[in-house]
């Protein structure tokens, strides 16, 4: 089998409602960045990484795909993936130009398409081609209703609602004020009981002090972890944070490379790992993370379930993997949707990696990419 093409796609796909914030992003879109690898064998494979849907950068994403990535892959038998991801990884003329940022999205983008190849011709779905399937069932965890830009009546009633449907663990957004975070955090909590897990995320907007002081008042509510609390590199600040409260800390939708995640283990500075495919080059370095977690005896919750449907795979399949998050901005775009049930994630039955949009999102999503 030989790789013959590679068409990048950009696909600006509506989130829930007209608009969502956190406490450092504004979006009403979904960025669905990356590649169609075609070959001769008649097999293609989809791929993409996630932005904040803004073209100008989208399209930078696709012209290295196109210009710096796709040369390296022509002609290639797209089922050597190990082999491929250092080729494109080592090329001395992209390390020198970038080791993370875009030329990492595009890379992800193309090595999520190949597992998609290599899946579909071995004609299983790729979390049986990983190893197949290590857990029953993938618990998981509602963040959709968690938004900061929600009020506090709307962020009760999703969270009520939420538990209702099943979901048995809930993620909120903090990172406005101290005190307008607990009120609501408090709140939640008496709302859906004690029996639902309560996770907090801060996306990297305070500093150290301010965090000490909010777990401070935030740990009698049974938090289940708080993630990115302080600015997304500073590892012994995390590690200083870790040792001096007692909500665990979760992180790494930030980092770009399996080395950046080894600092954060080797200085105690989280307690989950949330590695992302979409970011780091794909489901190849991912798996290197969640190996690195299972070897220091640490939970790994791969970041947006089905903004990446990969994760879904390789949540079934890698033993580290504990749950999963629900964002459901791009579930409709694929034929396979990452699907909820009773508050877990349906394990995936078609062949590959459920990367492939369905023709309805080509054709009302697509952007052009250059």
């Amino acid at each position: 089998m030989k790789i013959t093409a590679i068409s990048p796609f950009i696909l600006h796909m509506p989130v829930t409602g007209s608009q969502i914030a956190d406490s450092t992003h504004t979006l009403s879109h979904w960025g669905v960045v990356g590649a169609k690898i075609d070959t001769d064998a008649g097999v293609s494979g989809y791929g993409f990484t996630g932005t904040h849907a803004h073209l100008p950068s989208d399209q930078l994403i696709t012209r290295c795909i196109e210009t710096c990535h796709a040369p390296l892959l022509l002609g290639e038998d797209p089922r050597d993936v190990q082999r491929l991801w250092l080729k494109l990884a080592r090329d001395p003329a992209l390390q020198w130009v970038g080791r993370a940022g875009i030329t990492t999205l595009s890379h992800a983008a193309l090595d999520v398409a190949l597992w998609d190849i290599k899946a579909k011709a071995a004609g299983m779905p790729l979390w049986q081609l990983l190893g197949g399937a290590v857990r029953e069932r993938l618990r998981a965890y509602n963040t959709d209703i968690g938004w900061l830009s929600l009020s506090d009546d709307q962020l009760l009633a999703g969270a009520v609602s939420a538990v209702e449907d099943g979901f048995t663990g809930i993620k909120i957004k903090v990172g406005s004020s101290v005190e307008r975070d607990l009120r609501r955090l408090a709140a939640v909590r008496r709302a859906i009981g004690p029996d639902v897990t309560l996770a907090i995320d801060g996306n990297g907007k305070w500093d150290l002090p301010t965090c000490l002081r909010f777990c401070r008042a935030a740990a009698e509510h049974d938090v289940f972890w708080f993630e990115e609390p302080l600015w997304y590199d500073d590892v012994k600040g995390h590690a200083f944070l870790a040792r001096s409260q007692a909500i665990p800390l979760a992180l790494g939708e930030q980092l770009y490379t399996a080395e950046a995640f080894a600092e954060f283990f080797q200085q105690g500075a989280l307690h989950w790992a949330q590695p992302d495919v979409t970011r780091m080059a794909g489901l190849t370095e991912v798996w290197r993370v969640c190996e690195m977690a299972q070897g220091w005896r640490l939970p790994v919750a791969p970041h947006a379930g089905d903004m990446s449907q990969v994760h879904v795979h390789l949540a079934y399949a890698h033993p580290a993997c504990a749950v999963l998050e629900y964002i459901p901005w791009i579930r409709d775009g694929f034929t396979e949707p990452a699907e909820v049930v009773d508050g877990h994630f349906r394990r995936p039955g078609q062949p590959g990696a459920g990367t492939t949009p369905t023709p309805q999102a080509w054709e009302r999503y697509r952007r052009p990419t250059n």
